[in-house]
């Protein structure tokens, strides 16, 4: 479609739990098309906001993040993913292999956790690879976690073996050395229905 005088591909994505769209266009259209949308976004109080708003915004829906919870370490049945992975809709490469680990299942499965951390100034969130503990063993790890504005709490993403996922409770992440209680999410925080992402 075209944005003013902007072609674009525009898509119905969204990485912050919100209705919102992601737009592709070509470098040299990069500058008219912010200009574009700042101008028109001024009468609805649009406003920037950065990268570590926009880590808050996906933790607060539990979304996984390229290159920290989306990785070749992991197979897309241990993500979550799944459900966009079809084996049977004819030849590619790594066919047999990803139906090879789908008939086995997985052994580990992403989960997020509230992190119980205490509030002042001495507060740390998790950043990543900090150990995850179920019943005082180490039993996986973070990928990725920060502080969810929105709802007010500490998130953490990680791994942990399919056979712990199902507890809520009895988890511990360290976090600088200092074990701090989390209990698993069965849900996301922020619109768990993804009512406002349908719109």
């Amino acid at each position: 479609m075209n944005l003013g005088s902007v072609p674009a591909l525009v898509g119905r994505i969204s990485f912050t739990g919100d209705l919102g769209y992601e737009m592709w266009v070509e470098p040299a259209y990069l500058v008219p098309l912010f200009d574009l949308l700042t101008e028109a976004g001024v009468e609805h109080g649009m406003a920037l906001f950065g990268g570590h708003a926009l880590n808050a915004l996906r933790l607060e829906k539990s979304y996984g993040s390229w290159a920290s919870e989306y990785r070749p370490i992991y197979d897309p049945y241990e993500a979550g993913l799944g459900m966009f992975v079809r084996p049977d809709k004819g030849d590619f490469i790594g066919r047999d292999a990803v139906r090879a680990v789908r008939e086995a299942g997985p052994m580990r499965t992403l989960c997020a956790f509230r992190v119980d951390v205490p509030p002042g100034p001495d507060a740390a969130d998790v950043i990543g690879d900090e150990p995850i503990s179920h019943g005082g063993k180490v039993i996986g790890w973070v990928t990725s976690g920060g502080y969810a504005h929105h709802s007010g709490v500490s998130v953490a993403l990680g791994y942990v073996p399919v056979a712990v996922a199902e507890n809520i409770d009895g988890f511990e992440i360290e976090i600088l050395g200092e074990h701090r209680t989390a209990q698993r999410l069965p849900q996301c925080l922020f619109d768990p229905g993804s009512e406002r992402m349908r719109g």
